[in-house]
């Protein structure tokens, strides 16, 4: 039997932070280990437990979502972060993103994404709520071409859908949004994986990071 993910929650909103609670108490392969309700006592509480994940609000007294998240990037990179939030403005993403946070979640998507997120960024990925995803990934699939240029000899198709792996797509939803079958997804994302050299999930990220294309957002 695997062993459980460690999960500690902060949010400044006692029922916000008891619905998120519920959420992961009922998922046999996550452990709930604490909760904070401001940013400060937030740090100090993942700097104790040392969880596999911290899901943590943005907006949060004495120590912002953000800046916690910057110094939890900086102090204990092992520890994933997903920030639940309020926020759609694509500015907040992308200062998600380059504060070092994996995972960044709507508030009223949680019931439906926090778990989907959590299980994502532990095997390496990071994912971004599709509500917020859509607008530029979804929106328009054919409008990678250039992003194959950056990769060696990479097809648009393929760095297309090795770009939504990166956020977090499960090959079912990139097969839906390519109208192809799912053996075909399977086939680029080999394909592409193979000719970049990268072995796994968190190779794959890094080199996501790397190109520029979760800054993208």
């Amino acid at each position: 039997m695997s062993e459980k993910t460690r999960i500690v929650l902060a949010d400044d909103h006692p029922i916000v932070l008891n619905g998120l609670r519920n959420l992961v108490q009922a998922e046999d392969d996550l452990d709930f280990v604490g909760e904070a309700t401001s940013g400060i006592a937030a740090l100090n509480l993942i700097r104790e437990l040392r969880p596999d994940v911290a899901v943590i609000d943005i907006s949060m007294p004495e120590l912002n979502g953000i800046a916690l998240a910057r110094r939890l990037a900086s102090e204990m990179p092992s520890v994933r972060i997903v920030v639940l939030t309020l926020h759609e403005d694509l500015a907040f993403v992308r200062q998600a993103l380059q504060a070092g946070v994996h995972g960044y979640v709507l508030k009223r998507s949680a019931a439906e994404c926090l778990i989907q997120a959590i299980r994502a960024i532990v095997t390496g990925g990071v994912y971004i709520d599709p509500a917020i995803a859509n607008r530029k990934i979804c929106a328009s699939p054919k409008g990678w071409q250039r992003i194959a240029a950056n990769g060696p000899d990479l097809t648009e198709r393929e760095a297309g859908v090795l770009k939504l792996v990166a956020f977090g797509f499960t090959n079912k939803e990139i097969a839906r949004q390519f109208d192809v079958g799912v053996k075909s997804v399977e086939t680029h994302k080999a394909r592409a994986a193979a000719k970049l050299g990268l072995k796994t999930r968190a190779e794959l990220v890094r080199y996501a990071f790397s190109q520029g294309w979760l800054a993208e957002v």
